[in-house]
């Protein structure tokens, strides 16, 4: 291991566009999805819901949470609909998996998306075995990343120490939060649609691909 992370103890990783590439479009597909979701439930022209959907996603972490908030929108009707896509897109990772099996200590899924459509998206990748648990929208009691209390909760939830602790994600809002409760922070930088510009120095380390990313910190002993 890396000589840097060898204080960590718990892999916590984001699901969509940091497990699988930006390329494979699964979450294009469910961002198409709560486009129509917000157009249809509005009575609004397409333009008019994606100028909603960003909106709320930029303002409240997701769109359900704005959708929630702003219109008493029910969770499990919305993830629901916005899952069901086609999951044939997505393939799987050898690399990745490999690297993942290596890794020393506990590993988790931390997803603003349910943990029935985690739970799909990991067996199309094979890491259906890999992860100890989903901690998912449901479980954040609908306060998502990156509101703060949504990290507390992980934490609290499996007797996480922040201090040994690394989290991955590609959205780097999402990142913020993790450093400042003491977690390690790697941004997965692939292209994926990101808020408003903000100063970055809370990520300890950019990486492209993160199957490339671990193996380089597995192998620095080798």
């Amino acid at each position: 291991m890396l000589p840097a992370l060898s204080h960590v103890r718990n892999w916590i990783f984001d699901l969509d566009n940091t497990l699988y590439p930006v390329s494979a479009n699964l979450f294009a597909m469910i961002d198409a999805r709560i486009g129509e979701y917000v157009r249809t439930l509005l009575d609004c022209d397409a333009e008019e819901a994606h100028r909603i959907q960003k909106g709320y996603f930029h303002a409240h972490g997701t769109t359900l949470s704005g959708l929630m908030a702003e219109h008493g929108t029910d969770p499990h009707h919305y993830l629901a609909d916005v899952h069901n896509v086609d999951m044939s897109v997505l393939e799987v990772n050898e690399a990745l998996v490999e690297a993942l099996a290596r890794l020393p200590g506990r590993k988790l899924i931390f997803t603003n998306a349910d943990a029935p459509y985690a739970a799909r998206v990991l067996d199309r990748l094979g890491l259906g075995e890999t992860f100890e648990a989903i901690h998912d929208v449901h479980a954040t009691a609908y306060r998502p990343k990156p509101d703060p209390l949504a990290y507390r909760g992980l934490c609290n939830a499996y007797g996480l120490d922040p201090a040994h602790s690394l989290f991955v994600d590609d959205m780097a809002r999402n990142l913020q939060p993790a450093k400042t409760i003491g977690m390690t922070t790697v941004w997965i930088d692939n292209g994926s649609e990101q808020g408003p510009g903000m100063d970055r120095g809370f990520i300890d380390y950019t990486a492209t691909d993160l199957g490339a990313w671990l193996h380089s910190i597995l192998e620095t002993s080798e």
